[in-house]
């Protein structure tokens, strides 16, 4: 194999163990840091020995059994640093005592392992921020740089957010344990949110030249799928999941050749990735929970779900899904949700009905940087034949959005209302 393919494998194979690694050493050494460093020891090593040697028939257990000896070692040197000249002999015969039943206990409990790194690198003491770039770091097993590339940020910002999380949760003392009761349910929140937004950041990019990034979604599902394997029994991951993988069935038709946004309802439904949707029907059985209540993402699942049922536009359940947004807006209020019900209640009773709705959310500040609201607005209007107040919603739309694909699209609809 050449080395350029050695060195391609060796990628692929580091994108699928590395969290595993790092979660196994976490475990060991106590430190988020340093596990990761000698998990990337391990993988140095990889790439100085498997282009002469060949790629291992395990390679992960390669990795893995590298990694315990990086471990070992670097407990070695604690000791050493750490011990009391009088007594050094006997310390050391402890810990070469020790040492076998780390090396033992590695591969044990991975699905643990991993959990725990899980609700470490989304724990709530980090910004938002922090939390998106330290998952994707210790559990996506993305490089800083692919990371910067993904959310259009400086290299050096993203390494200094990495750094700082790190520290922060040293100096915070983060046990590396899954939390129990309330608290787990108020960490899951955490890593539930931090799987979305990146999922979202994918699905439809803030800024930028693009209106999608498949990589983030790819990435946010493989964790959400992870966890649902992770803790079966907890109905919002499950809810979580089967809302992107519907979502992500969309994928292939969101865009036109040009790479141009396509929007839902000229959407090419024969493009939908059915074995996705499939996937999320499935996940999102497992999410309702018999005598139990939906979570927001089982009810976001369930409106999605209603789309990818409808065989055309015109089929679709609005009416339910006008329902559906009630039923979120309940539970998880937010102007965000109530514009979206707004848009469902203007195509199940006309666009009259839905513009009232939206014209009582003109004034809430969480909304006036969100392009979404004039854009809506916009639509509502052309729809009735107000089309000078539906171009310059269009214009204000488009001055406010930061994705230059969507800013192309709400200039084109708002010289459509002057035609």
């Amino acid at each position: 194999m050449a080395a350029t393919e050695t060195h391609r494998a060796i990628e692929a194979v580091w994108k699928i163990e590395s969290a595993r690694l790092i979660a196994g050493l976490t475990r060991i050494v106590h430190d988020v840091s340093v596990a990761e460093e000698l998990a990337q020891d391990a993988l140095v090593a990889a790439l100085e020995k498997w282009p002469e040697s060949g790629i291992p028939e395990n390679p992960g257990a390669w990795l893995m059994g590298t990694a315990k000896h990086r471990a070992i070692d670097f407990l070695r040197r604690g000791t050493l640093i750490d011990r009391k000249h009088e007594d050094l002999g006997r310390e050391m015969a402890e810990r070469e005592m020790q040492v076998p039943d780390l090396a033992a206990t590695m591969d044990d409990n991975i699905g643990d392992d991993m959990l725990r790194l899980v609700f470490i690198a989304c724990h709530p003491v980090l910004s938002t921020e922090a939390r998106v770039a330290l998952t994707l770091r210790l559990l996506g097993g993305l490089t800083t740089d692919e990371i910067a590339r993904a959310y259009l940020s400086p290299e050096p910002t993203i390494a200094q957010r990495i750094v700082r999380a790190k520290r922060t949760l040293s100096e915070a003392r983060v046990p590396f344990e899954v939390p129990r009761g309330a608290e787990f349910n108020a960490r899951l929140s955490s890593v539930l949110q931090v799987i979305y937004l990146i999922f979202n950041e994918g699905y439809s990019a803030t800024a930028g030249d693009d209106w999608m990034r498949p990589a983030l979604c790819e990435e946010a599902l493989r964790l959400g799928r992870i966890l649902a394997e992770l803790v079966p029994v907890e109905p919002e991951v499950h809810g979580l999941v089967a809302l992107m993988e519907i979502q992500a069935s969309r994928s292939k038709a969101r865009v036109n050749a040009a790479g141009e946004p396509v929007l839902l309802l000229d959407q090419d439904r024969g493009l939908w990735d059915r074995l996705l949707i499939g996937r999320g029907w499935a996940a999102l059985e497992r999410a309702d929970r018999p005598g139990g209540s939906r979570g927001p993402y089982a009810i976001q699942a369930a409106i999605a779900a209603c789309h990818a049922r409808a065989a055309t536009a015109a089929d679709t359940d609005w009416k339910r899904i006008s329902e559906l947004y009630g039923e979120l807006a309940a539970i998880e209020p937010s102007p965000v949700v109530e514009l979206n019900r707004a848009v469902a209640v203007s195509m199940a009773s006309g666009p009259a009905a839905g513009l009232e709705l939206v014209d009582a959310l003109r004034d809430d500040p969480a909304l006036k940087n969100y392009h979404l609201l004039p854009s809506v607005r916009a639509d509502l209007l052309k729809k009735l034949g107000r089309n000078d107040e539906a171009r310059i919603e269009f214009e204000r739309a488009a001055a406010i959005t930061r994705n230059a694909r969507e800013r192309t699209l709400l200039l084109e609809r708002a010289r459509a209302c002057a035609e």
